[in-house]
């Protein structure tokens, strides 16, 4: 089926397709073309939106019933592959043999990469419980009264993640600044971070702490080092001020200028050229989802930058330039800005 046969067929069924980069078109001329036409025999129409309790069911008996046809022994290895790299061959061999793309959306009228966003969002062990519900906010607030700060202790009561709950408390204890940072909260920040990693380099290297004792200058900023996680929950606590997240950008927009010496990369030609370097460099990673990128690895298509400030680039340039970008899977925002926004860049360039 030619390109704009394939568009036109599935407009009758996304409303939204004239939007959809072409790639994603022939993928979805493969995948989900022939069971639009099944469901709408049925009288079925295509869904977007919210999964509900039944589809959520559908995609569990799907998956259960692909690990059992293949003997692939767990949804993990099945739907996140490239965490284990010693059996990746024969999982994609399986998965191409056993027409996985197929199975897996048995029975669903939605697109087929929806579908394979919600099993991987479903069945990833490392995945967060949902939103706190007040009563569970409540009992956060109980325990902290009770056992302080043993983040271990409370997360075995709550049956959530040590950092789930620390990060949670320091979200719902006390009201917050949301205006521009001041100069006495920036340096409040600086010295937090500073004690943090002169306790940490003490801990791990002590021989390292002579370029701390040095110098009041930026003599102590290692690049390795401050690219490492923080213990935001503490910084928040120093800041006084800010929430832990807040206080995590502020920081990364202080490290990328001191990393950049200032330079705005994001400002004219600069801009223009970062813009491009990053649409590339993420279209031929192929990735199929945001878990799948190294972004540190990315951050070279900038600058020397740490990955946030690349994160929040991306953003930017989705938000700015992808229409109807919340409907898009990750692939498919890569796509459009591949295929369209990228011959507008380089030509202003």
């Amino acid at each position: 089926i030619d390109l704009d046969t394939a568009r036109q067929e599935l407009e009758e069924f996304i409303p939204h397709v004239k939007n959809i980069s072409d790639s994603s078109i022939k993928k979805m001329a493969g995948r989900d073309l022939t069971r639009f036409k099944e469901f709408k025999k049925q009288g079925i129409a295509v869904k977007f939106g919210r999964f509900t309790e039944k589809e959520n069911k559908q995609i569990q008996k799907n998956v259960e019933e692909f690990l059992s046809l293949t003997g692939i022994d767990s949804a993990e290895k099945l739907l996140f592959t490239w965490r284990y790299p010693e059996d990746k061959d024969t999982i994609h061999r399986l998965k191409t043999e056993h027409h996985f793309c197929e199975k897996i959306s048995e029975g669903i009228p939605r697109p087929w990469r929806l579908i394979y966003y919600r099993a991987r969002k479903m069945f990833d062990p490392n995945n967060y419980k949902g939103r706190y519900t007040d009563e569970e906010k409540e009992k956060l607030k109980k325990y902290q009264a009770l056992h302080g700060n043993d983040w271990k202790k409370i997360s075995e009561l709550m049956s959530r993640s040590n950092l789930s709950v620390a990060m949670k408390f320091s979200e719902i204890k006390s009201a917050v600044n949301y205006g521009p940072w001041t100069k006495e909260e920036t340096q409040k920040l600086m010295n937090a971070v500073k004690e943090v990693m002169r306790r940490k380099l003490k801990t791990e290297n002590p021989s390292s702490l002579s370029s701390l004792e040095q110098s009041d200058t930026d003599l102590w900023i290692d690049r390795e080092k401050l690219h490492q996680q923080l213990p935001w929950s503490e910084i928040e606590t120093k800041v006084g001020s800010r929430y832990w997240r807040q206080c995590k950008q502020k920081w990364n927009s202080i490290l990328t200028s001191k990393l950049t010496k200032g330079q705005q990369l994001y400002r004219g030609t600069n801009g223009l050229q970062a813009k491009i370097n990053l649409i590339k460099r993420l279209y031929e990673t192929k990735a199929e989802d945001a878990s799948e990128v190294n972004w540190d690895e990315l951050s070279t298509a900038i600058g020397d930058v740490p990955r946030a400030y690349v994160q929040a680039k991306f953003y930017r340039l989705k938000v700015s330039c992808v229409p109807l970008w919340k409907r898009k899977t990750f692939s498919e925002i890569i796509d459009y800005l591949y295929e369209k926004k990228l011959p507008e860049l380089e030509e202003k360039l």
